[in-house]
């Protein structure tokens, strides 16, 4: 019975995740600051900027970690793909 169990190793998926989030974090966040630093003069859209990098990291590494924990995209209404063939009289 033990055999039948399926064993997931969740504590290297979360290792992972972390990693991926944190660097795309800190790097997006970089390259706000000098696109911020190269384009913007006032201090609030330097900032923006940034802030709008880390929004880009952070959203790219939790699709990418949702990825790699399987969460189904069907739960959240985004998928709405059909196992079943289009037409099953064009087969016959």
């Amino acid at each position: 019975m033990a055999e039948n169990r399926k064993e997931y190793n969740l504590d290297a998926k979360w290792d992972a995740c972390l990693d991926l989030s944190l660097r795309r974090f800190v790097y997006s966040s970089l390259t706000g600051a000098f696109t911020g630093l190269l384009l913007f003069r006032s201090p609030v859209t330097r900032w923006a900027s940034v802030a709008f990098g880390a929004g880009v990291g952070l959203g790219s590494a939790y699709t990418d970690c949702s990825r790699l924990f399987d969460s189904p995209a069907e739960s959240l209404g985004a998928s709405f793909v059909s196992d079943v063939p289009v037409s099953q009289d064009a087969q016959e």
